[in-house]
């Protein structure tokens, strides 16, 4: 009697073997890209220079071979600019993948929500109404928040619990917030406030600092690690909520909990850097064609991928022309034909999503 299924242990082995290549060279791949970012720019830097002085804040040299413009361009603002935007690319990587497993759908993306919207309203009334970066940093944060907040309550006032009643209500919310948006623009001084709300609204880094990049560590970084911890039951959900449910796993608690980590994410980011759109829609696809759906190591690849792309889209931003791009601009103009592509490659997107 031949058996109903048999565990193939060399191709075990083998897709073991395979995503330790990925994570090997994803992570090469990081490391220089932060390198090529950390020595390209409008202002010369050359790479043995910017490694010296970083070098320097470890091991103090004699003899310096660096000006005092090009420490300070390293160390105030290409690091910070590296740590933002690694920080916030691997937190909508890894947020997206939770999400797209989460609803069963490829085409969910952190902002779906209306979390992204909230918080771009927040931004954008701090920056009319008070002017200042931590400002701006406290309401976009305050507001994304209150926008997953106000989902949950559109949600359950319904009386059911599912996931597509989520969506709408996201919808809901974030049309809601858009409005928004489009009230204050319209409010806005033309000649001071206006222009300062739009860029910020398209995403940059050009205000990265320390602080801004602590304050995605203290954010993204435990969010993360909540949707890690969360991967084993993001598995067991994705073969539908009444088989997760019969399974003994409290579908609504894991619900609740990937939710809100992705709104911290997504709040910090964007009060961080503004509405950074396709990388949580896109950086998981890539890493699914890699490492496979499994979320145990779908999403660490995601958030790798997600930090590699970011620094990548961010070096673009601010080395192509003289005035710097737009980050949304960037992301859309790669992530809109990668993802093309990716369909193509697939054959469809695959997922029934019901």
């Amino acid at each position: 009697m031949r058996p109903s299924s048999v565990i193939n242990l060399p191709s075990l082995k083998s897709l073991a073997e395979h995503r330790l290549a990925f994570f090997a060279i994803a992570t090469l791949l990081c490391l220089a890209a932060m390198l090529h970012s950390i020595a390209t720019g409008r202002f010369d830097v050359s790479l043995s220079a910017a490694l010296s002085i970083l070098l320097d804040n470890l091991i103090p040299q004699q003899h310096a071979s660096w000006g005092v413009a090009e420490e300070r361009v390293v160390e105030l603002v290409r690091v910070p600019r590296i740590l933002v935007a690694g920080i916030a690319g691997a937190g909508l990587g890894a947020a997206g993948a939770a999400l797209q497993s989460l609803f069963r759908n490829p085409l969910v993306a952190p902002d779906i929500l209306g979390i992204a919207p909230g918080a771009g309203f927040g931004g954008a009334l701090a920056i009319m109404f008070l002017g200042t970066s931590w400002a701006t940093v406290l309401g976009s944060f305050v507001f994304g928040l209150l926008a997953i907040i106000l989902v949950m309550i559109v949600a359950r006032s319904t009386g059911r619990n599912s996931t597509l009643t989520l969506v709408l209500a996201g919808v809901v919310i974030g049309a809601f917030f858009s409005a928004l948006i489009s009230l204050i623009t319209y409010l806005a001084d033309v000649e001071s406030e206006l222009p300062a709300i739009l860029y910020w609204l398209l995403g940059s880094f050009s205000a990265a600092n320390y602080s801004r990049a602590l304050l995605l560590l203290v954010t993204v970084v435990p969010a993360g690690i909540i949707l890690i911890a969360l991967s084993f039951r993001l598995n067991i959900m994705s073969l539908g909520e009444s088989e997760a449910a019969a399974l003994g796993l409290d579908v609504n608690r894991v619900r609740w909990l990937v939710l809100l980590a992705a709104t911290v994410i997504v709040a910090g980011s964007v009060a961080v850097a503004g509405i950074i759109g396709w990388v949580g829609l896109v950086v998981p696809h890539l890493a699914r064609l890699f490492v496979g759906p499994s979320n145990r190591v779908l999403i660490p690849a995601s958030a790798l991928t997600g930090a590699t792309f970011l620094i990548l889209v961010d070096t673009l931003c601010r080395s192509l022309t003289a005035a710097e791009i737009p980050l949304s601009v960037i992301t859309a103009l790669v992530g809109a034909p990668v993802f093309v592509l990716l369909l193509r490659r697939a054959g469809g997107l695959g997922w029934s999503g019901d």
